[in-house]
């Protein structure tokens, strides 16, 4: 494997302290769901279980980038809809591969496997609308914007309300 080659694989034990490290960053919080910390214990237990590797039975996949051998990103699929052929999609860079072309070859990566493996339909996600690298990651990946939510997510640090594009593709 090159060093500049970039690989998708699942998750591994040894990924703990990226996850870690991602997980407990309240600089990404503001553009997630989550808003405390977790501890070393139940990442753990995540990696340890939570994952099946049944993405039909777990509705949901996490997989991990890595240049050479280093975890630069994850990417996840999550709230699969086994009606409707689609699913919700997450991804994280580490700031350190930010602005390297990292995060469109993950989402490439992501939306094949998608379509020829996992047989959906479509992709979406919503972004804060003041995520612009974001938004322009996933419109150049070719996802389109569908909508916007109002007063979507809660940011607690500024104690506001962000509205939330909806983006997604027809793979």
């Amino acid at each position: 494997m090159g060093q500049n080659q970039l690989v998708i694989r699942a998750l591994e034990p040894e990924d703990i302290d990226a996850i870690y490290r991602w997980e407990n960053d309240p600089a990404v919080w503001e553009y997630s769901d989550i808003h405390t910390p977790y501890s070393r214990h139940v990442l753990t237990q995540y990696l340890m279980e939570a994952q099946s590797g049944d993405f039909y039975r777990d509705r949901q996949l996490r997989l991990v980038a890595q240049l050479g051998a280093q975890a630069v990103g994850c990417i996840d699929l999550f709230d699969y809809d086994p009606s409707h052929h689609r699913a919700g999609v997450g991804i994280l860079v580490d700031s350190a591969f930010r602005r390297q072309g990292v995060a469109l070859q993950m989402l490439e990566y992501l939306k094949r496997y998608a379509h020829d493996v996992l047989q959906l339909h479509q992709l979406y996600c919503h972004i804060s609308l003041d995520n612009l690298a974001s938004r322009q990651l996933f419109l150049k990946a070719g996802f389109t914007h569908a909508g916007t939510l109002v007063d979507w997510n809660y940011n607690p640090q500024s104690k506001q309300y962000q509205p939330a594009w909806i983006l997604q593709i027809i793979l």
